[in-house]
């Protein structure tokens, strides 16, 4: 782990100083404020003995620098100098940086609190006048912690918010960069400003009443759309309609919520305006956006289960209602921006499993939004019987079949009927299940997860032989075998046995997954370990050559009730395994999930595999191995980069090496 302890909870809008810590197992404060003093900050520079941070320079209060998303910056994350950043993304790719702050002195009259401060964020601009807009494009996030560790990542209001920093607490803004698919390439430049904040001063336009804002959003949209369109007016007309946006703009400067700032106040007034320093810290953003584009569908399928039972019990849904029907649909569409192709799952006996992606029978018109949206890489058919082997049931099977065999989609769908079969008796299952389904469908395709061979069976004294036979017991009913990266440990070279064992030409692929191991030093995605430990599976699943990948869950967390309630871990798993995201309700009003820090690695571990594929497509797989090695990326599941900078000069030489000639430069 890089770092621990522990951040208090961000402040989503309203009265900063009474935000309380949300109800999550193992958060807790921290910060001894150790060597805490006011050394330096004159009395004429306090209020009521507090400092006044409108006539000090933010920098004296408070230390800010960048850090990048593989980072895991704890509470006691030591300052560093602060660097303008640059980011190199392609389009319909998403790039985050981390913003640190940490306090130097404490300005707020509130208890246990060292100040606040105001974060403002800018569109990012290129020098043709296109943007990557903050809100949209541009989004920042509060970096919470989850017993001890950063991981959740709670929404932050664009284009100004305010968070509180807590006394000898280093806390973190996690600033993404979502790239449209359709972006014209070029050098986007923008800032994101931190301002020190008086205890009481809280966002201009939260005072405003709502015919206030209701009456400048009004005037500064009469403005852009008398201006917007002057691309192709004649000089006379262009320069009344800059008159006129002119004019508009001074009516606005003085309608009431701006009167303290303008100029024609009493002598007294400007005096006191003359004491005002407080230069906001700037941090200087660019991104070089290149002539590449991320396929809308992923080129690695990976599929990650969500616990229907958990969404119902914790947000009191009956199965099969409206509201039912609404959360699923929020859970889908929200984990596609992922690069995920979820699949809901309920749990039955002995790890067998009902796994389906759509909750519409696949002739429902809805239905089509789920199976043809070209985000999905793959999706999982429910095989109903598995509830209750009842003849409606088995009706309902074939139904599903026959309707999506004839879509075009249809070599996205599988199967997936048992979890990791441990005998003889649940092969046979298995094997009954996929006969039913291919009398169907002879090309149905059904995923098997295992870590073993059958106990029962004779067939071999080895164990990890009798894993590698499980092909010859499970053909022709298994199409996918999907082992755990558990049994290899660091023998990459038991990869060969496995794939050697498949009959690719038979449509037999070979997919892994991770779950509770392996554990540290190899990749995986538990609570603590490090950022690159994180980004490394999938690093790893593009060496081994494995065609797709599984999670088991992203939303198990324990048994709760209400949708606010306080976030367990299950007992008997490593912390955060199978927990990806968490409910909006633990952090504020919003329904909308929370992302962990892990889930955005995913992310870029998915995108990092475009960026392969894209090089392999250009100089060989080989040469793409060597690059990897070459930056020190990744060798192995014991051997890859515990530092950030490895993986962006690997990404740079790809952008060198197959950058098309647009020109377009990347420092």
């Amino acid at each position: 782990m890089e770092s621990d302890g522990a951040l208090a909870a961000p402040h989503l809008g309203g009265d900063m100083q009474n935000f309380n810590v949300p109800p999550i197992e193992g958060v807790a404060g921290g910060g001894t404020a150790y060597g805490w003093e006011h050394e330096g900050i004159g009395p004429g520079h306090l209020i009521n003995g507090t400092i006044d941070p409108t006539k000090v320079q933010s920098a004296d209060l408070l230390h800010v620098w960048c850090m990048p998303s593989t980072a895991n910056v704890g509470q006691q994350e030591s300052p560093r100098p602060l660097e303008p950043v640059a980011l190199l993304a392609a389009r319909n790719e998403r790039e985050s940086i981390q913003i640190a702050l940490r306090p130097k002195v404490s300005w707020s009259t509130s208890s246990g609190i060292a100040g606040a401060v105001q974060i403002q964020s800018t569109d990012l601009c290129s020098s043709t006048g296109d943007r990557l807009v903050v809100g949209k494009s541009v989004t920042l996030r509060r970096v919470v912690s989850i017993l001890g560790v950063p991981d959740a990542l709670v929404p932050l209001d664009a284009p100004v918010s305010q968070i509180n920093l807590f006394p000898g607490e280093t806390s973190a803004i996690w600033v993404s960069v979502t790239v449209p698919y359709d972006q014209p390439p070029g050098q986007y430049e923008g800032q994101i400003i931190v301002t020190a904040m008086k205890p009481d001063a809280g966002s201009a336009m939260s005072c405003l009443s709502r015919d206030e804002k209701h009456q400048l959003y009004k005037e500064l949209k009469s403005c852009l759309d008398v201006v917007e369109p002057l691309d192709d007016k004649p000089l006379e007309e262009a320069v009344n309609r800059a008159k006129y946006a002119t004019s508009s703009l001074k009516n606005i400067l003085l309608l009431p919520t701006f009167v303290e700032c303008r100029d024609d106040r009493t002598s007294s007034d400007a005096m006191d305006e003359d004491n005002i320093i407080n230069p906001s810290i700037s941090i200087k953003l660019s991104v070089t956006v290149w002539d590449f584009t991320l396929p809308l569908t992923p080129s690695l399928p990976a599929v990650f289960g969500v616990s229907e039972t958990v969404i119902e019990d914790r947000f009191c849904l009956q199965h099969g209602s409206q509201s039912w029907y609404d959360a699923l649909d929020r859970h889908f569409e929200w984990l596609l921006q992922y690069r995920i192709s979820p699949f809901f799952c309920r749990w039955g006996e002995r790890m067998r499993v009902l796994a389906y992606t759509c909750p519409w029978p696949a002739d429902h018109p809805n239905a089509d939004n789920y199976y043809s949206d070209p985000r999905l890489a793959a999706y999982a058919v429910p095989y109903l019987p598995i509830l209750t082997c009842t003849d409606t049931a088995k009706d309902s099977l074939r139904r599903e079949v026959e309707v999506l065999k004839s879509k075009s989609h249809w070599k996205k769908a599988y199967f997936y009927l048992w979890d990791e079969p441990v005998n003889l008796e649940q092969y046979d299952t298995i094997r009954n299940m996929s006969s039913e389904i291919r009398a169907y469908a002879p090309d149905a395709r059904v995923l098997t997860t295992y870590y073993c061979g059958p106990t029962g069976a004779e067939l071999s004294s080895s164990t990890f032989e009798a894993f590698v036979k499980v092909p010859g017991i499970l053909r022709p009913h298994t199409q996918i075998f999907c082992t755990s990266e558990w049994v290899l440990g660091s023998r990459e070279d038991m990869v060969k046995d496995i794939v050697d064992e498949l009959q690719p030409e038979n449509g037999e692929e070979w997919w892994t997954y991770v779950c509770l191991g392996p554990t540290d030093p190899h990749p995986n995605w538990h609570l603590g370990m490090r950022g690159t430990q994180h980004r490394a599976v999938m690093w790893r699943v593009w060496k081994e050559g494995g065609t797709g990948f599984l999670y088991w869950g992203a939303n198990c967390y324990e048994k709760a009730t209400v949708p606010s309630a306080e976030i367990k871990f299950r007992r008997g798993l490593p912390p955060g395994d199978g927990v990806l995201f968490y409910p909006g309700e633990v952090f504020s009003s919003s329904n909308e999930p929370v992302a962990s820090v892990r889930l955005e690695r995913i992310l870029s571990g998915l995108q990092d595999i475009e960026y392969l594929k894209l090089y392999s497509s250009k100089y060989g797989k080989e040469e793409a191995l060597s690059l990897m090695e070459r930056r020190g990326v990744y060798l192995g599941p014991e051997r890859y980069t515990l530092d950030h900078g490895p993986i962006d000069m690997m990404r740079a030489d790809i952008y060198q090496a197959c950058n098309f000639g647009t020109g377009i430069p990347f420092a």
